[in-house]
């Protein structure tokens, strides 16, 4: 019953698509991402956070290029988000160091391997994977996009209405080897042991996720609530089922205030009922051995927000006739899923 669909699926944009071709992280400095906290090292305790600034560097691979320097196992430094590695990115990590200061050299050493460190702190405590509350971006685009006389007002609509919650195709890898190689998985009995993190099982939720958010695009429903709906309260883990929807939710969800989600697929119960059930259970029937491969290997169902609100968002021009676009997005949402919108580009 499952398909294995065309790569890449041609999911749907909103608010009348993109205006116009472009090109984005032509160079790392295009394309600028730093991590926001809520709270601030403290000043003391066994682990030595490290403020620092990649270039062209994975997160993981700057993990190891740091506890290789600092003499630690590489289990012993710790960080919030993966961030890209064409990119210049501005993230927390953190080195158990119990006792002992960090190498004198640690600074020069790491400068040799594309990491800067702007600042240094100690913390009872590792950092732990998703506890900064958003990313923010800067970008730089190019091409025809930039000269494009509807994009500031193209713009506009995106941060007024917002964009869809999309999984980016970084979370699918190149020709969307990961969901290949997660139905292969399932097929034969997926094992931790050859997805130690977790990344088959990622994009085979990713995938059904995007799958659903789709379908609602189709009917103009990813913003508006229906009966059945999980809502999520904006800047919260909060959520509640709708049973009929009013004017008064309708009001808030047109404000952001609450936003309809879809599902995140796995074992456990579905939450949402009635129209929405359906329609979700109908999409996890068509590739039925990827939620059932997904509930098989263990994963816990969950939820994800379908609308996707930009913080503090800008625009301007730049001096060599580009524009810059920067904005805010929760963890775990993703930059490509704003770009999409605004611009054509092949791995968008």
């Amino acid at each position: 019953m499952s398909e294995t669909p065309i790569w890449p699926p041609r999911w749907p944009c909103a608010h009348g698509g993109p205006l116009a071709a472009g090109d984005f992280r032509a160079t790392p400095e295009d394309f600028i991402v730093e991590e926001v906290f809520d709270f601030a090292p403290e000043g003391q305790g066994e682990h030595l956070w490290l403020w620092i600034e990649k270039r062209d560097l994975t997160t993981p691979e700057a993990a190891k290029r740091v506890a290789r320097a600092c003499g630690v196992r590489p289990r012993d430094v710790g960080y919030s988000g993966l961030k890209d590695r064409v990119a210049v990115t501005r993230q927390w990590l953190s080195v158990h160091l119990p006792g002992r200061e960090a190498p004198a050299e640690l600074t020069a050493t790491l400068a040799t391997s594309g990491i800067a460190i702007l600042d240094a702190r100690r913390h009872p405590r590792k950092l732990k994977r998703g506890v900064h509350r958003l990313n923010r971006f800067t970008l730089r685009l190019t091409g025809d996009i930039a000269e494009h006389p509807g994009l500031s007002r193209h713009w506009q609509t995106l941060c007024e209405a917002g964009v869809p919650n999309y999984f980016g195709p970084q979370r699918f890898g190149r020709e969307g080897r990961n969901l290949i190689m997660a139905r292969s998985a399932f097929a034969r009995g997926w094992r931790k042991r050859d997805d130690p993190h977790g990344m088959q099982l990622s994009a085979a939720r990713s995938f059904l996720f995007n799958e659903v958010l789709a379908a609602r695009l189709r009917t103009d429903c990813w913003r508006t609530p229906r009966d059945g709906d999980v809502l999520a309260l904006a800047g919260s883990a909060s959520r509640f089922v709708t049973e009929t929807v009013d004017a008064t939710l309708l009001d808030r969800a047109r404000r952001g205030d609450v936003a309809p989600t879809g599902p995140l697929w796995g074992k456990g119960r579905q939450e949402s009922g009635a129209e929405v059930a359906a329609l979700e259970t109908g999409i996890m029937t068509t590739h039925v051995a990827l939620s059932q491969g997904l509930e098989a290997a263990g994963a816990r169902m969950d939820r994800r927000p379908l609308c996707l609100r930009l913080e503090t968002p800008a625009l301007r021009l730049d001096e060599e006739g580009g524009v810059v676009v920067s904005f805010g997005l929760p963890r775990g949402a993703f930059a490509t899923a704003v770009l999409r919108e605004l611009m054509q580009h092949p791995v968008l």
